[in-house]
């Protein structure tokens, strides 16, 4: 019976055309190896199985080679070449850190490197897993790191760089090996694949390059695997499925599928039967919001590269996100991370995944009223009117209370009504104390009016006559109210209706009034727990002129800072208490403000706050207490 060679091992590879997927590293120990830049000692640092040992042997190989051909290959031909492939060069020396790590082991490995190569130009000390040195192996190794023979050549292999102590690190070359790509893994196993007579189904051959995680030994690993498995020496998708059991994506298209169609049933029995089938709920979720991801990429061709599925998945993807709204995706995402995060910590978490999935079903009825109240683009006459974008509202999905509340009809059927005009021009809604169902019922005819943006819709679909940026850098008193033209206003081919004005109240005080008031508002933010600004205001001096000007004097810049911020609510509030909208206030910060005295000693302290609170006096006499200098 022949002995059965794994693929690892015999398709590991020989040359550095061979290596899959480290073109960067390559590239650069054969320019080094061209033009005798080869420095002393190497260091390949990268996740398992992605070739760091294998760089390794073929440069130890390719450097002692006496025929180097133009592409800076080994020939596999000279005396050097052929003892290295039999294994019984004695100029390779390999050593496994892990379980050669003492002192002794080093000190071994050091006697070995006074001897020069008997053949050949160098003898190279390749040693694995080098981050299981100890301390004192490290620092034992470091001289002969720093200043080998010039026959000498170091390489050194690891997975864990951080664990490797500095002064090593400064004294290698270091090579930082990548993942694998998801094709470059696929592609090589189609090569081995063709190479051993084995029917692959490229789907089949995606999955175990996703499963692999970048690392080509695991991935050759498992091809091996469902390569025993499966029968007449085929390896089919559904057989890869069976064996690693691995969710299978159509049960996330048809998941969505039922979604999209708001059959709540379904999605709750394809989640049922993937339960049954034995898989964890929590990787069901974090699935679930893989594919939404999926379906967000393929919304744009620009970052459609970053799906890396077979071409046929590709397709399923694409014709799924055109049938999926960004609002529905966005939302469903946030929805299964929140269940994603809170998986661990749920006593009941079965029914968290289906309350997510409820609220997935649902999310089309949350957003129809928003695509009822957003304004659509105008239209000539006879044209349609064209349908926007579905934009998510406040509050959960699901839940139409916001948005019934942001678009009242005077007819109380739910839909933002509007009144034409002699001029085609529509007036905003009259709001009115309808109770509105939520249900969606089809909206009635209605003239076409501007389209709007979520921002600019507002409560009503009414523009805004003032934009947000041009109140950033105003200053106090430079900003007017337009106008009034009467109770309807025209800007351009828009009608909106004009507020009507506040009418400006002038009611004189007394300045006891003013104080009461200002004190009155100092103790609710004390109770409000504000005491910062509370102790801030509290009996401070002020001026108040007879046009209503109130200055206010503090002895210190940091508390008229402090004040600037608080002044516009506490004036808000000394113009409703006394009802004049007049009212202004100023800070003073004055040099011959009375400055508090200083107290140092004991005395002085207990002197300060017997004046403010006399009963201490009385304390001090009952319980015969004497004050210390």
């Amino acid at each position: 019976m022949e002995n059965f060679v794994v693929s690892a091992r015999k398709y590991r590879p020989s040359t550095f055309a061979s290596v899959v997927g480290q073109q960067h590293i390559t590239t650069t120990l054969r320019n080094a190896i061209a033009n005798h830049h080869l420095a002393h000692a190497f260091l390949f640092c990268g996740p398992r199985g992605v070739g760091k040992t294998t760089c390794a042997r073929i440069l130890a190989k390719t450097i002692n080679c006496t025929n180097l051909g133009p592409d800076v290959e080994a020939c596999n031909a000279c005396e050097s070449c052929l003892s290295f492939n039999n294994n019984a060069s004695f100029n390779v020396h390999e050593l496994d850190a892990a379980s050669n790590n003492s002192v002794e082991d080093i000190r071994s490995l050091t006697e070995q490197v006074r001897y020069a190569p008997q053949q050949g130009k160098y003898k190279i000390y390749i040693i694995d897993e080098v981050h299981m040195l100890s301390n004192t192996a490290f620092n034992a190794f470091l001289k002969t790191l720093e200043e080998p023979p010039s026959y000498a050549i170091f390489i050194l292999a690891t997975t864990e760089k951080h664990k490797i102590i500095p002064t090593i690190l400064s004294r290698c070359q270091i090579f930082d090996f990548n993942r694998i790509q998801l094709r470059d893994i696929a592609g090589h196993l189609q090569y081995i694949a063709d190479k051993e007579g084995i029917a692959a189904e490229p789907e089949a051959l995606d999955l175990i390059a996703r499963k692999a995680d970048g690392g080509l030994r695991d991935a050759l690993s498992i091809f091996d695997l469902i390569s025993t498995f499966g029968e007449g020496r085929r390896i089919t998708y559904s057989s890869t499925i069976d064996n690693l059991h691995i969710l299978d994506y159509d049960y996330y298209f048809r998941i969505t599928d039922a979604m999209l169609e708001e059959n709540l049933p379904q999605v709750l029995l394809v989640f049922d039967e993937i339960l049954r089938r034995g898989f964890d709920g929590h990787n069901f979720i974090g699935g679930l919001s893989e594919h939404f991801r999926n379906l967000m990429v393929c919304k744009d061709v620009a970052t459609l590269k970053l799906l890396e599925v077979s071409e046929n998945v590709q397709q399923k993807y694409a014709s799924q996100a055109k049938a999926s709204s960004v609002s529905f995706l966005l939302s469903a995402l946030n929805i299964a991370s929140a269940a994603d995060a809170q998986y661990k910590g749920s006593k009941n978490q079965r029914l968290l995944i289906e309350l997510a999935l409820m609220k997935m079903c649902h999310i089309y009825s949350a957003l129809r009223p928003a695509d009822i109240a957003r304004q659509v683009a105008p239209a000539g006459e006879g044209d349609e009117k064209k349908k926007s974008e579905p934009g998510l509202i406040g509050g959960l999905p699901g839940d139409n209370s916001a948005a019934v509340a942001a678009n009242p009809s005077a007819n109380g059927n739910g839909f933002a009504g509007s009144n034409g005009n002699a001029n085609g021009h529509t007036s905003a809604p009259q709001a009115v104390n309808t109770v509105v169902s939520p249900a969606p019922v089809s909206p009635p005819a209605m003239p076409a009016t501007p389209k709007l943006s979520a921002f600019e819709g507002g409560i009503a679909g009414l523009r805004p006559t003032v934009s947000l940026g041009s109140f950033v850098n105003l200053k106090p008193g430079q900003f007017k109210a337009p106008e009034s033209k009467g109770p309807e206003s025209e800007t351009g081919t828009e009608t909106v209706q004009a507020a009507p004005a506040r009418p400006r109240v002038v009611r004189p005080f007394a300045e006891a009034d003013f104080k009461a008031v200002w004190k009155e508002y100092t103790e609710r933010l004390a109770a409000a727990g504000n005491y910062s600004d509370s102790a801030m205001l509290a009996d401070r001096p002020m001026r108040i002129a007879g046009n209503y000007e109130v200055t206010v004097i503090f002895n210190m810049q940091l508390s008229a800072d402090q004040f600037s911020r608080a002044r516009p609510e506490l004036q808000s509030f000394m113009r409703d208490k006394l009802e004049n909208d007049a009212i202004e206030l100023f800070a003073e910060v004055s040099a011959h403000a009375e400055q508090p005295k200083a107290v140092y000693t004991t005395r002085e302290k207990f002197e300060y706050l017997a004046e403010k609170y006399p009963l201490l006096l009385e304390l001090k006499e009952k319980l015969k207490l004497e004050i210390e200098s």
